[in-house]
Order: structure tokens, then C-alpha cells, then sequence
């Protein structure tokens, strides 16, 4: 092997998260530690006089184990990737093969030492992996077209299945993409109707067929992707309104966190009274779910619609224990 073809295997050694020995390469290819030397010698010139395009690359080297490594500020650290990885997994977003695919891939960007700790951290998450249920071939596919679609500001039809597993067609005007609890939706707005968006969960879509109508989102009145995610907390669609609930638990924190246009509006004794804005009707999911803790206090009809689901589910445990 030539010094040039040399120097270049080190680098994509390194490059793959490689920690390299001038002591192992040298015994590795048969030839001295100073001629490792000089092929360190010219990667450490190259990256130094390419700062900009390597994204200030250089080699550093571990006294511990006697070794160089690549780093750069344009590199994932080893901790965000454990992170990024972590979160994956618990999206359950993807296929098993495909979360496993992509997590390989993390690994290149670890070093050897953290590869093994990466190893360790996931490998029974992995093992025990199960991912959601999807109807599509490939939630990866459909996500890159959609996205394509969107920036083209283009109508498509879409065939879909309801989450009664009702088949059905739908022309629509996408606007955006977003990850909630599991899956990936698209808002979209039926062409003209723009009271409402509408939400598609991106794993029920089975086809997509572009058409040559492009629309403007300057023709949806108040149309602000940023704002339109807040409000989209939850993927019942729905007419955009605010309420106001008053909220006794033990984390206030969990509550705005949840809902990113809440506000905190006065506090007496322990009792917040929180206002936010919201599409749809899966607030009131939320809100049942916080027990005792919530207590809508408009708007009335609001108000109305959450004493109707709180008495039918008392009618249900009494009709449990009448039997």
C-alpha cells in the first residue's frame, strides 16, 4: 500500500469513529512509527489549512490510550447521539429493521469506547423493540414525498384509511408535517376550507397522487405553520378556540408543557386558571384525563360538552355496579 492510500485509510478510519494507534497501524502494515507519523503529520496539515469546508476538524489524541481521534464542531458528541438514539426508540415511529438500520448508523459517528457503551445502553431496547402499526410500505418514503409536496405548495389526492379503518379519497391541501405520540401527521386543509385544518396520520396514507393545482397558503386566513403546531397539540380536527380550565395538581409544569399556548392567568390558594388556544376536540381528552385536578370554566360550550363525557362516565361505572 502507498503512503497516500495509507494516509487515506487512516482518515476514513477515523472518519468512521476510529480511535488510531501509531504503535498498532505500524505493526498492522508491517512498516515504522514514523512513517504512521508522517501520514498523521498530513492529515493533521490538510484539515488544518481546510478548517472551513471540515467544519473545524481536527485530530486530537488520548494519552489514556495512546491513541488519535477525529473531532469536529460539524460531529454529533457522543452523548447527544446516546440522546438522539434513546429518543428513536422511543418514538416507535419505525420498523424494527429500519430503527435498527438507523441506530448502526449512529454508531459509525461514536468512538470505539463509546460504541460499546452505545451497545450496551440500547441492545435490550432493541431486542425488545416493537414498533406501531402501520398501514403504508414505508413511513420514511411517504414522509420524503410529502415533505417535497409541501414545499411545491401542490394539491394532492390521497387514499386513506379512517381510524375505523374506513377506505376512503380525500383532495387536499398540505401545509405541514409533524411528530406526536407515536406518529407522524400531516395538517392539511380541504381545498377553499380553510376553517378548519385537517389532520392525517402519514402511516395510514396508502397512495398519493400529485396534480398539477398548486394553491397559496396566503389564501388561508391566519396561516402561521409555527402557530399552527402549538395549537395542534392534539389530532382531532376542529374549530380553533380558547378556553380557560383551573388546574389543582401536583405539576403545573406538565401542563404547559403540554400545552404550548397556556398561560398561567391568575393563582388563589393553590387553584391556577390557565387559557389556551386549541384545534379540535382532543383537549377534552387531555383535560378527562387529569381527573379531579381540571375544572373547565369556558367557554360554556365548552364547559357543557366536559359535564356530558363526566356524566357518561359515572353512568358507566353505575351500570357496572347495578349488574
Amino acid at each position: 500500500m502507498s503512503g497516500s492510500d495509507r494516509t487515506l485509510e487512516i482518515l476514513f478510519r477515523m472518519i468512521r469513529g476510529e480511535e488510531v494507534s501509531v504503535k498498532r497501524l505500524a505493526e498492522e502494515h508491517s512498516i515504522s512509527t514514523k512513517s504512521v507519523s508522517r501520514d498523521i503529520g498530513k492529515i493533521k496539515d490538510f484539515l488544518a489549512e481546510y478548517r472551513d469546508l471540515t467544519g473545524n476538524a481536527e485530530l486530537e489524541y488520548c494519552y489514556v490510550h495512546k491513541a488519535y481521534r477525529l473531532i469536529s464542531d460539524e460531529f454529533l458528541a457522543d452523548k447527544e447521539l446516546f440522546a438522539v438514539a434513546k429518543a428513536l426508540l422511543g418514538t416507535r415511529a419505525f420498523s424494527k429493521t429500519d430503527t435498527e438500520r438507523i441506530i448502526a448508523k449512529f454508531k459509525r459517528f461514536t468512538t470505539t469506547r463509546d460504541r460499546q457503551k452505545m451497545n450496551a445502553v440500547v441492545a435490550k431496547e432493541l431486542d425488545h423493540y416493537s414498533e406501531v402499526k402501520h398501514y403504508c410500505d414505508d413511513v420514511k418514503e411517504n414522509l420524503w414525498k410529502l415533505i417535497g409536496i409541501i414545499q411545491e405548495n401542490r394539491e394532492i389526492t390521497i387514499s386513506y384509511y379512517k381510524i375505523d379503518k374506513t377506505y376512503l379519497e380525500r383532495r387536499i391541501q398540505p401545509v405541514s408535517i409533524i411528530f406526536m405520540e407515536y406518529y407522524f401527521y400531516m395538517i392539511a386543509f380541504y381545498p377553499g376550507k380553510y376553517d378548519e385544518p385537517r389532520y392525517f396520520r402519514v402511516d395510514r396514507i396508502t397512495g398519493i397522487v400529485e396534480h398539477r393545482q398548486t394553491f397559496d397558503t396566503a389564501d388561508i386566513p391566519d396561516f402561521d405553520e409555527g402557530l399552527l403546531r402549538k395549537r395542534c397539540q392534539f389530532m382531532f380536527y376542529g374549530k380553533l378556540r380558547k378556553i380557560r380550565f383551573e388546574y389543582t395538581g401536583p405539576s403545573l409544569q406538565a401542563i404547559l408543557d403540554r400545552l404550548p399556548t397556556a398561560r398561567v392567568i391568575d393563582k388563589k390558594r393553590g387553584v391556577y386558571v390557565i387559557e389556551a388556544e386549541v384545534h379540535g376536540d382532543g383537549i377534552k381528552m387531555f383535560l378527562l384525563s387529569q381527573g379531579g385536578y381540571v375544572r373547565v370554566i369556558s367557554p360554556e360550550e365548552f364547559v357543557l360538552e366536559m359535564k356530558t363525557e363526566v356524566e357518561k362516565m359515572g353512568e358507566a361505572y353505575t351500570a357496572t355496579d347495578g349488574n
